[in-house]
Order: C-alpha cells, then structure tokens, then sequence
C-alpha cells in the first residue's frame, strides 16, 4: 500500500521573492480492492479544509519534509 502526504500549497513573499510553502493537511492511501485488483484512493484529512488545490507527495524516510510545515 502506497501513501502520500497531502498538503495545500501556500505563497508567500520574502525578502521580496516569492515562495511557496507546503502544510500538511491529511493523508493519501492508494488501496487495491480485493475482487478485482482495482487501485483507489482514500483520502484522510486531519480537519477540515476549505481550499481549491490540494497537492499529495511521497513521503520521506523519518524526519520532517523539507517545505512542509505542520500547523
């Protein structure tokens, strides 16, 4: 089973340059149904989202993702 960490990607200026954060938000879980080997995703939030993109990585091995921050 594969998963992902999905996160909303955030804009920001600083120091007069424009960049992007990333925050964490929930989780991707790619699944196989059992009857006919079909993939799926599932999707977790960890609360609430009011957003129009969303954007799911790979996770890395532990210790925290370069660009995520969890708020």
């Amino acid at each position: 089973m594969t998963n992902y960490i999905l996160t909303v990607p955030v804009t920001f200026t600083k120091d007069g340059k424009e960049q992007t954060s990333y925050r964490r938000v929930g989780a991707v879980f790619e699944n196989t149904k059992t009857n006919g080997g079909e993939t799926f995703l599932s999707i977790k939030l960890d609360y609430p989202v009011g957003v129009t993109e969303l954007v799911a990585f790979i996770p890395k091995p532990k210790g925290k993702e370069e660009g995520v921050t969890e708020d």
